[in-house]
């Protein structure tokens, strides 16, 4: 299981030295961080608190602040789960938590990556959707949702063969070796997106005219309920155990620095096509902020091109990372070792691709709003990034044999105990809010 779980998020095999390796590992961690998030950051301006530097809003010093807050706690815990992979000597998330917080909590942590993998492969084909829609609309030259449109521009339908033809070859492989190159493309496709919408802002079509721009959230509430997409951008927890094993010379302080970079990159990104997008259409900004621009515009539909090309390749990924949990816990529950189960490997997954493939599909095909998916798993994704790490520092400073313990070994675990408790809250609270306020409603 590790092996198949490593080998998705390896970019280079064999670097040729620690330098190299940490400029590959760079763009790795961005494309994790980068995919489905920055796209709706210009729908929680409008919907909920602002970012301070949306100039005239009276609410400025409101998500600023949490957002520095929270990348705060989010690098600390990419930090924490690379000492405890050094420790323990394992190389894959689920594999830390269970060597280090027991079986318990690792059944827990393998069910959690399974149901948050199988939720982002449903928001990813939902963006193919949205995305097509806009091209198709371009190519067959007639207003958008216009009826009497042909079979072959219906959503469900294009949804489907893209996937059919492009996803699944792409899914069923046990390796994926092409990914160091598109890791790359998927990082310069983000950046040519959000330096679009800053664009359209600074130099906006004539057409384009901002609606009302709200200047404060209606309640607190609201500062909560932006927790979701907050934690479903940054959250690259799960990858970042093998990103990190992936380099020539793993090292906790060197990889401190590589996180730091990313983060702060991608919240440069996601602050620009928030603050962009939002003061470009106010609070008529779609969920996704790429629709609200003109089919016919064509720098737009070149980073429509790079969102699907990015999430074409970032499908097989996110499988692949669900796929080796339900491995593992399938040959655990059978107590069958792995190595004494190879001649039915080939069969079993592939079994195992198409069920998960055909689920997600026709899930994505009868859910089109990506804000119900995002919201639902956005609570696991504040599991990845405060409960597991909280716990794993707990249990590594537990762990260790001094008689008297110093003021940093109580500094240590207090902190750990801060991460599971803000974890838990924002697990409860964001998926209450999802399952009474997104699927009830």
């Amino acid at each position: 299981m590790s092996e198949i779980f490593l080998k998705t998020f390896v970019l280079e095999e064999n670097l040729s030295s620690a330098a190299s390796s940490n400029l590959l590992t760079l763009p790795c961690k961005m494309r994790l961080i980068c995919q489905i998030g920055f796209g709706r950051w210009p729908s929680k301006c409008r919907a909920r608190p602002g970012c301070s530097l949306l100039p005239g809003l009276s609410y400025t010093l409101l998500l600023c602040p949490c957002l520095q807050a929270m990348l705060v706690f989010i690098i600390s815990g990419l930090v924490i789960l690379a000492y405890c992979s050094q420790a323990s000597n394992e190389r894959t998330y689920q594999e830390v938590v269970w060597a280090v917080c027991g079986k318990l909590t690792g059944v827990l942590c393998e069910v959690a990556i399974a149901v948050y993998t199988f939720g982002t492969c449903i928001a990813f084909l939902i963006i193919i959707g949205d995305q097509q829609d806009k091209i198709i609309a371009v190519m067959a030259k007639e207003p958008e949702g216009a009826g009497g449109s042909p079979w072959y521009t219906d959503r469900k339908f294009t949804i489907s063969l893209t996937a059919f033809l492009f996803i699944l070859p792409l899914s069923i492989p046990r390796e994926i070796g092409f990914q160091k190159y598109a890791s790359f493309l998927s990082v310069v496709g983000t950046w040519y997106v959000t330096a679009i919408i800053i664009i359209k802002y600074i130099w906006p079509d004539k057409e384009m005219t901002p609606a009302d721009i709200l200047n404060r959230p209606a309640s607190w509430i609201a500062v909560f309920n932006a927790m979701p997409t907050i934690c479903f951008g940054f959250q690259c927890h799960v990858s970042s155990v093998p990103v990190f094993n992936s380099m020539q010379r793993p090292e906790v302080k060197t990889w401190g620095g590589v996180v730091t970079a990313a983060m702060v990159i991608a919240l440069a990104v996601y602050m620009g096509t928030g603050i962009c997008g939002f003061l470009t259409f106010g609070a008529a900004v779609d969920p996704d902020v790429l629709l609200s621009y003109p089919s016919e515009d064509v720098a737009v539909a070149v980073a429509r091109a790079f969102i699907i090309l990015s999430v074409l390749t970032s499908y097989p990924i996110l499988h692949f990372c669900g796929r080796a949990v339900v491995e593992g816990l399938w040959l655990r529950y059978q107590g069958t070792p792995v190595e004494e189960d190879v001649g039915r490997e080939r069969r079993r997954r592939v079994l195992q691709t198409l069920l998960w493939f055909l689920l997600t599909l026709l899930l994505a095909l009868f859910i089109p709003d990506i804000g119900k998916v995002i919201s639902v798993i956005g609570g696991l994704a504040a599991c990845f990034i405060f409960v597991f790490p909280g716990l794993c520092l707990i249990q590594a400073k537990l762990s260790e044999m001094e008689e008297v313990k110093p003021a940093s070994w109580w500094a240590m675990v207090s902190y750990g105990i801060l991460l599971v408790t803000l974890g838990a809250f924002i697990f409860g609270q964001t998926t209450a809010n999802a399952i009474f306020v997104d699927l009830l409603s």
